[in-house]
């Protein structure tokens, strides 16, 4: 789900150029790195418990407490002023309590969250504690200013978070006195118009952004700052290979030799992607890259203040999660298959009798392939169904009715488009024939077959799960999606989907634009040492890629920040082709 970008901002003017120099001090002085940072929460966290006590449940968290419910072995509450809640259910003898935190609308990306907590009885008492850990809502900037060779001052701002940078587009910097403007490129023959206006005080600049105002400080020249890949500029020769920490999450580690992999190949890919220049906007942003073969995990870098522990969002990239849940589903016994009638369904098990005939014929796989047939096109801003239509509407909350409602504009199969609301409506078939909210079968399905103990699953106005993208996972955890699929649906000898939808989810069955797609993985090839190898891969807005290539036993997984910028398919296109696929030197 793509979050809307909302930015605050002053009135957008034609500004006349000021003068460079004032009395008060020049634009040449606010030359150099810019950071701030905004936290809008949330603040309930940490420790929930969970008690009964003469017949009457009650929850506490954070200092507050409210009655809960108990509907069969399903437990419930919600905290005053949509502070948030919980759904539970009593597991192994009510010794567990195993459920997910539902925490508020996120201001960063407009989403509420549903991560999982499992609380656990204490002694002989009807209590269980657990903890709560929801996604931090939090927004950092960072503005360069440098001086341009026309004499102005040039800048750029930068957002790990969702790249607003990239739409406000700020171009140069004027100052006068106190004020700084922010302003856009010159275009038509006039100066930039102006995109916001800061005042600065005792060096510290503030300015209004998405959310809030933001109070920049300047980077000391020797201070670190997490705007480069580690901390400062051009210290990617002092990088030396260390292979990943083992934990128990599930990944066997080791090094490149024991893989047949080259140690020498992948410090000169981490030099590279560490001292690449940060000169733009559009500049690469590579926040984390992860390499396991013959299912080992070999190659663990993270940048730009990434780690292992701090989830990430996967964009699209979490579409191939739909595909595996429904996979993991079907393999479980829910009734469906590729070939099961979205409208009977979603219909309780009938067609409608008015239905149109080509949505009589719709089928899961049409779906899972983006050749619906309906009138849906993410790359159309026009299009009813496009994306933001369907998500940033407020009148209809139930967007799996809003999508069902849309019109056939050619028969299903007939063409692939690609179009974000076609994933989710699987998630509606899937929770209407499984009776099931979809983060409880994600989490019994997946998440507890693959190790994954931390995900934040993106919620609609329903309080289901978003299945068009957006889901959130620590890196370690989003690759063994495409460690599963290169295993043939198995994690460590534990089956999780068929083998024969593993091999069909990857496989190219249709032409979407201009590469393959199988169900919700994209699909391409490499040219390979005089040979041809093909590679699957979910891929997300903003350099999101889980990549698997079987004929070389080889997952990789990058994470990135370059959200709507053409330079997030450099992930494909330049480093893994250029540096991952030379480093392998042996079987």
């Amino acid at each position: 789900m793509r979050a809307p970008i909302v930015v605050l901002l002053v009135p957008v003017l034609v500004a006349a150029p000021l003068p460079a120099q004032t009395a008060q001090g020049s634009a040449a002085d606010l030359a150099g790195l810019w950071e701030a940072k905004l936290r809008f929460g949330p603040d309930i966290r940490g420790p929930l418990i969970l008690e009964r006590a003469s017949g009457t449940w009650r929850a506490e968290i954070a200092g507050r407490g409210t009655a809960a419910r108990l509907a069969g072995d399903t437990i419930t509450f919600e905290l005053p002023d949509g502070r948030g809640a919980f759904r539970g259910q009593l597991k192994s003898q009510r010794a567990r309590i195993v459920g997910h935190w539902i925490q508020p609308v996120t201001v960063t990306n407009g989403s509420a969250y549903a991560s999982p907590v499992t609380l656990t009885r204490l002694g002989t008492a009807e209590r269980w504690r657990g903890d709560v850990d929801p996604l931090a809502d939090e927004f950092t900037m960072y503005l360069k200013v440098e001086p341009s060779a026309e004499g102005s001052m040039r800048a750029f701002l930068v957002n790990p978070e969702r790249n607003i940078g990239r739409f406000t587009r700020v171009a140069s910097l004027e100052r006068a006195g106190q004020v700084v403007r922010l302003l856009a490129a010159p275009a038509h023959g006039q100066a930039g118009s102006e995109l916001a206006e800061g005042v600065l005080r005792d060096d510290v600049l503030s300015i209004p952004l998405r959310g809030g105002t933001y109070d920049f400080r300047r980077v000391d020249r020797d201070a670190a700052s997490d705007f480069y890949p580690r901390g400062r500029p051009g210290v990617g020769a002092a990088y030396a290979y260390r292979a990943p920490i083992a934990l128990d999450d599930g990944w066997p580690v080791g090094t490149p030799e024991q893989v047949g992999l080259s140690r020498a190949a992948l410090e000169t890919f981490v030099r590279t992607l560490i001292d690449s220049p940060l000169d733009s906007v559009s500049s690469p942003e590579i926040h984390g890259v992860l390499i396991a073969r013959h299912g080992t995990l070999v190659l663990e870098e993270y940048f730009h203040g990434e780690h292992r522990d701090k989830p990430h969002d996967t964009r699209s990239a979490g579409k191939s999660l739909t595909a595996t849940l429904l996979g993991a589903a079907i393999y479980a016994g829910v009734p469906l298959s590729p070939s099961s009638l979205v409208y009977q369904v979603m219909n309780g098990g009938t067609l409608a009798r008015d239905l149109e005939p080509r949505k009589r014929v719709l089928t899961m796989e049409h779906l899972l392939t983006m050749s619906s047939g309906l009138d849906c096109d993410d790359s159309d801003p026009n299009s009813p169904g496009n994306e933001d239509a369907i998500t940033q509407q407020t009148d209809e909350p139930d967007w799996w009715k809003l999508t069902l409602a849309l019109k056939m504009i050619r028969d299903p199969g007939e063409r692939a488009v690609y179009c974000s609301v076609q994933p989710n409506l699987i998630g509606g078939v899937l929770r209407k024939a499984a009776g099931r909210p979809l983060p409880e079968l994600f989490h019994d399905l997946v998440a507890e077959p693959l190790g994954i103990r931390q995900y934040w699953m993106n919620l609609t106005p329903t309080g289901d799960a978003y299945m068009g993208g957006g889901v959130r996972f620590l890196p370690r955890d989003f690759m063994k999606l495409g460690q599963l699929m290169i295993n043939g649906g198995t994690w460590h000898g534990r089956r999780v989907v068929s083998a024969a939808w593993a091999k069909r989810a990857t496989s190219p069955l249709v032409q979407l634009g201009n590469q393959k797609y199988g169900y919700l993985w994209w699909v391409m090839e490499y040219p390979y040492r005089g040979r041809t190898i093909q590679a699957f891969y979910a891929g997300g807005n903003g350099g999101q890629v889980v990549m698997g290539i079987p004929a070389l036993d080889l997952a990789v997984a990058f994470y990135g920040g370059n959200y709507n910028d053409p330079v997030m398919f450099q992930v494909q296109r330049r480093w893994v082709p250029e540096f991952v696929l030379p480093a392998v030197v042996g079987n």
